[in-house]
């Protein structure tokens, strides 16, 4: 699997060409399938604001890109649905387009309806995450970041890549969201981690990390 691990979706040009990239062809070739499921685990989540991601009227462009074709795998129905009937709409698709919200909530439901498990066998598949929907593949999500508890505790992510995400990094929205915080942050989720804004992204490919960006962001790795 590849991922373009976002603040707020593809917010510049410098993203989109990433996807391209990722994608190997054209959006408008491409199916994307899109989980709004960690909107509802949000203290701050509504049926509106699920509505508004995968409508594409949400500020965080991932739905209205100009998709061949857009579905919606929620997440909490899958437990309910013959797991090859949606295996296979998942096999069958290009890309995931995962909501923001609640990582933790997020992870719970992707490990609960057995998509977490399936991850290591879509090999073509990309994932495009923003906010917690990039999160939620991280060792560790931070202290700061937990509001939705799981039923195990704790604040830890799938794990699929090895290092933390701070998103949001000084937007005017999220004052709390500085510089140093994420600092402190860093230090508290004890791995490499990257403060990132809304105009910077994370591609992982192949074994490789690398930071596509038009604005800033910053990499903390732990001290010895």
């Amino acid at each position: 699997m590849r991922f373009l691990l976002t603040s707020a979706g593809i917010t510049n040009a410098s993203i989109r060409d990433a996807l391209v990239e990722l994608l190997g062809k054209p959006i408008a070739d491409s199916s994307a399938l899109c989980i709004p499921t960690a909107g509802y685990g949000h203290p701050q989540g509504s049926p509106g604001g699920a509505w508004r991601f995968i409508a594409g009227r949400s500020a965080q462009p991932m739905c209205e890109l100009g998709w061949k074709s857009l579905g919606v795998l929620e997440l909490t129905a899958l437990p309910s649905i013959d797991e090859e009937r949606w295996v296979t709409w998942v096999r069958e698709t290009d890309v995931l387009l995962v909501n923001g919200g609640d990582a933790l909530y997020l992870g719970h439901w992707l490990r609960e309806s057995g998509l977490a498990d399936l991850l290591p066998s879509l090999v073509e598949t990309v994932w495009v995450g923003f906010s917690a929907g990039s999160m939620v593949l991280t060792p560790r999500v931070g202290e700061d970041f937990v509001e939705w508890k799981p039923p195990t505790g704790g604040d830890s992510g799938l794990g699929v890549v090895d290092f933390s995400i701070f998103p949001h990094l000084d937007h005017p929205l999220c004052p709390e969201n500085t510089m140093a915080v994420a600092e402190t942050w860093a230090a508290d989720v004890g791995g490499p981690a990257y403060a990132i804004d809304d105009e910077t992204a994370i591609r992982v490919a192949d074994g490789t990390v690398d930071v596509v960006s038009e604005g800033h962001w910053k990499l903390f790795t732990p001290q010895p």
